[in-house]
């Protein structure tokens, strides 16, 4: 059974045809990253232009590469929610009118679960993805980390799932977006900082980790202050100093670059973010008993977080391969298999919608 996935969330238009939800025949993604960098991250107007202007192009290239005519799809899957509204409706009505016009099932997908089923997608030959040790049997601990959202939550089917601890204000990849842009590293600000932090010290600075484990919510994590502390108050941070540092309170911020290494502040902020999500997990990890946490979303391709994943001998942790931590048409027909294999269809009525309840945490 051959899905074609489309996928339009935020900046990248991306489709992809996936053979009985495991095999990917074609993987499209056509990024807007120079079109959006120069304001140091996504303006939603450009995007749902760039989808509009390219979407039909990106999904024939998609039947192009996978060697087959629209005729040769079984089903259709788009991205429904969470994202951009003007972007997500872009791809999902491409994809209602693709399946209309071919009488093809269709099925609207949350792309955060998506990211979730990434890890069993294989690449080229079907058992070439496959973790070591097999496919990680249900329940399971579910990473979720993106510019949009930092989850927790336990997996009990590709379609079922428990949020167990959230972020109360930014998301880590939008944390690791602002820290870059205030320090002119670059965009996109997760991919910058992890490659400025390959040779910068992460002891150099000793950032603050926030404390939430308080009432209902012990797993829950917060960056406003992680980011408040690297962006407005990094002298105070620093752990030594290799130069006379001029009056705190006479210099801005960014002025602190020129007597701070960038790779340091980069290492250092880098080091922290992960430490405040492996905290959470790992007690997530022991109070629930679940040993296999299976990552997905863009910061999911960080390498520190790996790094420290790794270290952990007490779970097995399971990533997809880099190219599908980030929005992907292939993530989208993966899952989209599995609902239309089941039964399943969504009316060409649905609509798109740019949040999910439960997926961001609201503290009095």
């Amino acid at each position: 059974m051959k899905i074609l996935g489309i996928e339009s969330s935020c900046d990248e238009c991306a489709a992809a045809v996936v053979e009985d939800g495991r095999y990917i025949l074609s993987n499209v993604v056509a990024t807007q990253i120079p079109f959006h960098a120069i304001y140091n991250g996504v303006v939603p107007e450009i995007a749902s232009r760039k989808h509009t202007e390219w979407i039909y192009a990106v999904v024939k290239e998609s039947l192009d590469k996978a060697g087959l005519s629209p005729r040769g799809i079984d089903g259709v899957a788009a991205t429904a929610r969470p994202g951009l509204l003007g972007s997500l409706l872009v791809g999902l009505s491409f994809a209602k009118a693709f399946a209309w016009a071919r009488r093809l099932p269709f099925i609207a997908v949350d792309h955060m679960l998506a990211h979730l089923y990434a890890s069993q997608l294989a690449a080229e030959d079907p058992a070439s993805r496959i973790p070591e040790g097999g496919l990680p049997p249900y329940p399971f601990l579910g990473l979720l980390v993106s510019g949009g959202h930092s989850i927790i939550c336990r997996v009990d089917d590709f379609d079922d799932i428990s949020v167990l601890g959230a972020t109360i204000d930014d998301a880590v990849g939008e944390a690791f977006d602002k820290v870059s842009k205030h320090y002119g590293f670059g965009y996109p600000g997760g991919a910058v900082i992890d490659r400025l932090a390959e040779t910068g010290n992460p002891d150099a600075f000793r950032f603050p980790l926030p404390n939430l484990y308080k009432g209902d919510h012990p797993y829950d994590f917060s960056y406003s202050g992680l980011k408040t502390a690297v962006i407005n108050q990094l002298e105070q941070f620093r752990v030594k100093k290799t130069n006379a540092a001029p009056d705190a309170e006479s210099v801005d911020a960014k002025a602190d670059v020129e007597s701070a290494d960038a790779a340091d502040i980069a290492a250092s902020f880098q080091k922290t973010a992960v430490e405040i999500l492996l905290r959470s997990l790992v007690r997530a990890a022991e109070d629930t008993g679940l040993r296999t946490v299976v990552a997905g979303g863009g910061v999911a391709a960080n390498s520190r977080l790996r790094a420290r994943l790794a270290e952990q001998r007490r779970l097995r942790c399971i990533f997809p391969p880099p190219e599908l931590c980030g929005d992907n048409g292939a993530m989208i027909a993966g899952i989209g298999y599995r609902y239309l294999s089941r039964g399943d269809r969504s009316p060409l009525t649905i609509g798109a919608s740019a949040r999910v309840d439960g997926f961001k945490r609201k503290y009095p």
